[in-house]
């Protein structure tokens, strides 16, 4: 007797049902997070307000901490990022490049603005959410390498700038804070947040150039 094969369709809706259901523990968790601050939002909480299992949760996300990393890293959906990012790399201009650089930071921090509070206030309650954002810190750090080595290549960093102190500029003009104080504390419209940091990094890493 043949082996009956299974139906193409149940592995799909599988799929789709796991991925809705992760949506929807992301989504509780955001609301629990809020509501209650990291540090009371349980993963037992997260469970019970989902309709799933505390075993769903773990076997989804390992931790609470890697629901957090999660709602962080789909803020701004990664082929979006990766289309930027590619985008960047493809560009000629030095100058060009700085203005993509600055469009990144900008889109991402946007996603991420209604989700700041729980940043904040996980760094402040939990230890491990500062582990984390290093994490993440320094995965920021590790892929703007490639835009400094180009500019190195071509010759087009201003005179006298290291690579690693270059790097060090475009690492820290490009961070979340700088996005917070303009745009959520002084109430700057993104776009000006942008058009401000490509002249920043223009001026800082290139010259006194503008386009």
């Amino acid at each position: 007797m043949s082996k009956i094969k299974k139906r193409p369709y149940r592995s799909v809706t599988r799929n789709t049902q796991a991925v809705q259901t992760r949506t929807r523990i992301l989504g509780v968790a955001k609301n629990l997070f809020e509501s209650e601050g990291f540090e009371y939002a349980t993963i037992e909480k997260i469970a019970q307000a989902a309709g799933v299992s505390v075993p769903t949760i773990y076997s989804l996300f390992q931790s609470k901490r890697g629901v957090l990393r999660a709602l962080m890293d789909e803020a701004l959906p990664r082929d979006q990022f990766d289309a930027l990012v590619e985008k960047s790399i493809q560009e000629k201009s030095p100058i060009m490049r700085l203005h993509f650089s600055a469009k990144i930071a900008r889109q991402m921090y946007d996603a991420e603005k209604a989700q700041m509070d729980i940043f904040r206030g996980a760094a402040v309650l939990a230890p491990e959410f500062k582990e984390l954002e290093k994490e993440r810190e320094m995965r920021r750090y590790d892929r703007q390498q490639v835009t400094i080595k180009a500019m190195a290549e071509e010759q087009s960093l201003a005179a006298g700038l290291s690579v690693k102190k270059a790097r060090d500029i475009l690492w820290a003009f490009t961070g979340r804070d700088l996005y917070r104080m303009f745009v959520v504390e002084q109430g700057w419209a993104s776009d000006d947040y942008e058009k401000w940091l490509a002249q920043m990094l223009i001026n800082a890493l290139i010259g006194n150039q503008s386009v």
